[in-house]
């Protein structure tokens, strides 16, 4: 029974990261709240960065668009920082945040997709839905797997991976071959692992 603990509540990187930023992003979350603003808000902020931000690769200006989206990135851990600060327990809120994420995704990639069909890079643009497809899948394995009380977070190209990925490939766009691929390799694996560990678990639950 231990050990399935264990594998059910991994410590990824992005819990990690979440740790090492929560003594500055817990007070600007009390700040924000005492203007008055909503989580909600937050997170709708957030979104609309990132269609700006996806607009603008869709133009070419690769290295712009990523300078936005590096800019939009606090909203992503702020709306959770609000809705602590507002002692906020309803759930609503998280599943918005997922929602949003998924749009989120797919603007980026629907933005790359565009530029390189402007360019008639038909393969870039195929690397760019892969990796989209990888993306949604990673994310729609965490919640099957919710509905059968099996936490997975594990992987190695959870949300925060793939935006680190896709900003350093946006800013440096020699790099953007390479990144489109490690993308569109790594979310595939990340979704099999996780139904792989999904399997594990329910096995040994003799599910």
């Amino acid at each position: 029974m231990s050990e399935e603990k264990t594998q059910e509540k991994p410590i990824v990187f992005t819990d990690r990261v979440r740790g090492a930023v929560r003594g500055i992003l817990d007070p600007t979350g009390q700040f924000l709240h005492r203007l008055g603003i909503h989580p909600d808000a937050v997170t709708m902020a957030g979104l609309v960065v990132v269609a700006i931000a996806s607009v603008v690769i869709a133009t070419g200006r690769l290295q712009l668009g990523g300078i936005i989206l590096l800019l939009g990135l606090p909203f992503d851990a702020l709306d959770g920082a609000v809705a602590r600060a507002m002692q906020r327990t309803g759930k609503f809120g998280a599943v918005l945040d997922s929602v949003l994420d998924r749009y989120a995704d797919g603007f980026i990639f629907a933005g790359l997709s565009y530029y390189f069909a402007v360019l008639d890079q038909y393969e870039m643009m195929l690397l760019a839905m892969a990796a989209l497809l990888g993306s949604l899948l990673v994310s729609y394995v965490r919640a099957r797997a919710d509905g059968v009380q099996v936490e997975t977070k594990i992987g190695l190209f959870t949300r925060l991976e793939r935006i680190v990925v896709i900003l350093i490939m946006l800013l440096i766009p020699d790099l953007l071959t390479i990144g489109l691929v490690v993308l569109a390799v790594g979310t595939h694996f990340t979704a099999l692992q996780r139904v792989w560990f999904v399997y594990r678990t329910l096995k040994n639950r003799g599910g």
